[in-house]
């Protein structure tokens, strides 16, 4: 790993190769104003005007560009050495993700498109390359005015204010490149299988079509615990691998095996790829949600995903895990990551760590009125699902927050039912908190700051009731979850900024208000969890239970023995 390259790290921890070449760090970079790049040939262009670090957005500091004004489009260029050894196989330029409408080219000749700012692609550059330097072109389209593609908290006025923020243009994740044989390992999708100690799995194989062995070997704790070898055609293999310990993952004791799939055709070994899995299963059932069988309430915090010197994009692997650890001192054990699809590694240090995660896509600034946005939205969606399904500290998917009354249903509807069919083993929230049309369960948002008006209405459910505040769903008893609530405003170094009601007189104050509001949660037993926003300010936003810059506002330990309380929930299950 080269530490003087920015976010060093392998971009990919599920699927990973020993060969690859990180392609962070500088770029040439340029501002297209007006989106005619390509008619003043910027393809094959000697050069650009300026310089940019990737993988950092140019609105961000970190990219040292910090322009925040809009940007129609973006251009980079590098120059990229390739060893020959590269090219044994096929070769592979990857992008983390990209917002929004990509093109590459690669010494002038065009590889690919892609569309979608939370999803990563790649292209196969095998017959673009020669050995030695060859020079990468990219371009970045990007409106988030048109109303056509998720935005999530990306501001469509020029200034960042209230809920909407600094926007992202261009590529925020890393950019590598990546060897591979002629057949080789294109995905892995596991089906932990605890009750009966096997990992099932489905490898799905690319490249020259020709018939081989697949071994999948499990490891725990550097013991061998599994291994089965089956045959394949050259493109897909499903394999069922009996395990001799079983260590269910769970929020406590989050045990995770290693796992090496090793491809051999015609007696060589052709592909090696490394990953890992969890042994956890989640259901549903007399209005709760199980973790491997077991009711499991979950003290989930609001997490936005925000950096203040790289926006979108943390400015190192210890930046995302630290987030997480900031939060469980707290008492939280887990997130919902929301209006962002967050960085793979965030999900990594998650499975980790033992910290719940719910999916959640960056919804905001797509008109849910149109029946024209199903087509964009659907595919990077499934893009997602694809890219998280292995994780098994993600509970749960939420692919829309707070959709609108003039609402398309059938979009809510149609992405509900597909998420359902590519993954039956998790709960689907159509949409966080407002119209809900179609979902598994039903949540609600409720910014009420009286913890005696809050205890009026969540304090024990009984019958249909019209939430206060910001929601539009009536509650039920069924109805058992208020997934964004608090929001309390405590800046106390500043005058500016906002967080929801009234800000407290002081920190005894806040406390106070804190303790009504959550305990009145924790105390309902047909409540299975609960979500405060947020876990850090962003921006003006400041009602953060530590500062944008990470700093804690209050003590941690008495929020954690709020926190931390039995909920009635375990006290009935």
């Amino acid at each position: 790993m080269d530490d003087s390259v920015p976010r060093p790290e392998y971009p990919r921890p599920q699927r990973r190769r020993e060969r690859w070449r990180n392609l962070n760090g500088e770029w040439e970079f340029e501002i297209d104003g007006g989106a005619s790049g390509r008619a003043r040939g910027l393809p094959e262009a000697d050069s650009l005007a300026e310089t940019i670090t990737v993988p950092f957005a140019p609105e961000s500091e970190l990219s040292g560009v910090e322009h925040t004004d809009f940007m129609d489009a973006v251009w980079y260029r590098r120059a990229i050495e390739v060893p020959e050894r590269f090219l044994d196989g096929r070769l592979f330029l990857r992008f983390g993700a990209v917002d929004y409408e990509t093109e590459v080219w690669v010494n002038g000749t065009s590889v690919g498109t892609h569309r979608g700012g939370y999803t990563p692609f790649a292209f196969d550059v095998t017959d673009a390359v020669e050995p030695g330097t060859n020079v990468v072109t990219v371009c970045a389209e990007d409106d988030v005015r048109s109303t056509l593609q998720p935005a999530g908290k990306q501001s469509q006025e020029y200034a960042s204010s209230g809920v909407k923020y600094t926007r992202v243009t261009g590529i925020w994740q890393t950019v590598w490149l990546e060897p591979v044989p002629e057949t080789y390992v294109e995905s892995l999708r596991f089906q932990p299988d605890p009750e009966n100690d096997t990992l099932h799995a489905d490898v799905e194989l690319a490249g020259t079509v020709r018939a081989g062995t697949l071994t999948a070997t499990a490891t725990f704790d550097d013991r061998v615990v599994g291994e089965t070898t089956v045959r394949t055609d050259g493109t897909y293999a499903a394999i069922s691998l009996p395990l001799d310990e079983t260590h269910v993952w769970t929020p406590d004791d989050p045990n995770l095996y290693d796992l090496t799939v090793k491809l051999v055709v015609d007696g060589e070994t052709t592909d090696v790829v490394e990953s890992y899995f969890g042994l956890r299963s989640v259901t549903l059932g007399e209005n709760r949600v199980y973790l491997n069988g077991e009711p499991v309430f979950q003290r989930l915090v609001l997490d936005q995903g925000y950096y203040p010197d790289g926006i979108y994009t943390a400015p190192s692997d210890e930046a995302l895990r630290s987030d997480i650890e900031r939060a469980q001192e707290l008492g939280f054990d887990g997130a919902r990551l929301h209006e962002k699809v967050f960085e793979p590694r965030f999900l990594y240090h998650a499975d980790r760590l033992g910290y719940l995660v719910w999916d959640e896509h960056a919804n905001w600034g797509m008109d849910h009125g149109r029946p024209e946005t199903l087509g964009p939205f659907l595919q990077e969606w499934l893009g997602v699902v694809r890219r998280d399904y292995n994780h098994p500290a993600l509970v749960g998917w939420t692919p829309f927050n707070e959709t609108q009354s003039h609402q398309n249903d059938d979009l809510l509807r149609t992405v509900y039912r597909v998420t359902k069919r590519l993954d039956p083993t998790r709960p689907v929230i159509d949409t966080s908190g407002w119209y809900h049309v179609e979902t598994d369960l039903v949540d609600a948002h409720d910014y009420e700051q009286d913890p005696e008006t809050f205890r009026e209405t969540y304090g024990e459910i009984d019958g249909p009731v019209e939430p206060t505040g910001h929601s539009h769903t009536e509650w039920s008893d069924d109805l058992s979850y208020v997934s964004e609530y608090g929001g309390i405003w405590w800046n106390p170094q500043a005058e500016d900024g906002w967080g929801y009601g009234d800000r407290p007189e002081d920190e005894s104050e806040f406390f106070e208000r804190y303790r009504g509001l959550t305990e009145t949660l924790l105390e309902n037993e047909a409540m299975w969890a609960f979500c405060y926003t947020q876990l850090y300010d962003v921006e003006q936003e400041t009602n953060g239970l530590y500062t944008y810059d990470r700093e804690p506002k209050f003590d941690a330990e008495r929020l954690r023995e709020i926190n931390e309380q039995v909920a009635a929930f375990e006290r009935t299950s």
